[in-house]
């Protein structure tokens, strides 16, 4: 097998295939995006079926997930239990974010429509870019329950629903994570009281808005998630012209086979 050679021809496909110019898709973070996370902290959210507890295991992922964002990403934070709170409005300082994770409590009642309300609120008070356009948007609401509390005493869930249903109409999808197992349980005097997740709420409140639905039923499996998320709301794919690369491979193939002929044969191929 004549070595040299084999280098010159290789390098050779290479340059042709530079000459038709190849791309490849490369992930481009989306400049000015902004992503409410928007948090159940109701009672259930103190059950010790996910460690050290659920609330606990989502701040620390949600930390995590506010940490990794690019920079440009704007983020905000509501809480939902009895009333919605919003704690932080669409920010690119992610330490605010970080501070008011570290300071969530639990209370009662799970008043999931407020809570998507408050945070489809907090993105409409974003300014326009440049464009006048809309910057793009994305609402990420982890629960680990049924809505059990409405305005106006109307029905929880159909309220969830169609709140979930006005921020698809904006095009703002409502990205939804069950998070629990079916055995939760919190205790309230002395007494077990089950707290099971409650999957197919989360999938049908994010259906109303074109988001999409996950469940996690370890801190681990809500970590990968989030990462899921991260790429998905905050990174857009672009393709990239690589003709460089190419040419750069060529010429270092021609360049060895050239010192290989040398060294092997005392000539240039």
């Amino acid at each position: 097998l004549h070595l040299p050679a084999v280098g010159v021809l290789l390098s050779l496909v290479v340059m042709v295939i530079a000459f038709v110019q190849p791309v490849m898709a490369v992930p481009v973070p989306l400049d000015r995006a902004t992503i409410l996370l928007t948090l159940d902290t109701s009672a259930s959210m103190a059950s010790t079926d996910v460690a050290p507890n659920r609330l606990e295991a989502a701040e620390e992922r949600a930390r995590q997930f506010v940490e990794e964002l690019p920079d440009g990403v704007q983020v905000g934070l509501v809480t939902f239990d009895t009333l919605a709170r919003l704690l932080v409005a669409p920010t690119d300082d992610k330490a605010q974010v970080l501070s008011a994770l570290g300071n969530l409590s639990v209370g009662p009642g799970t008043a999931t429509a407020d809570g998507i309300s408050a945070a489809l609120a907090a993105i409409q008070g974003v300014p326009k870019g440049d464009s006048g356009k809309p910057t793009p948007a994305a609402i990420v609401l982890m629960s680990d329950g049924t809505p059990t509390l409405a305005s106006n005493d109307a029905d929880p869930m159909a309220a969830a629903e169609q709140a979930s249903a006005e921020a698809g109409k904006q095009g703002i999808p409502v990205d939804t994570i069950a998070f629990g197992t079916a055995e939760g349980t919190v205790n309230v005097r002395g007494e077990d009281i089950p707290v099971p997740v409650d999957t197919a709420a989360m999938e049908a409140i994010a259906q109303q808005s074109n988001g999409k639905s996950f469940a996690a039923e370890t801190s681990d499996q809500l970590g990968s998630i989030y990462d899921a998320l991260t790429h998905d709301i905050a990174y857009e794919t672009k393709t990239q012209e690589i003709t460089a690369l190419f040419v750069g491979i060529a010429l270092a193939l021609a360049a060895a086979a050239a010192i290989a002929a040398l060294l092997w044969t005392q000539r240039i191929v």
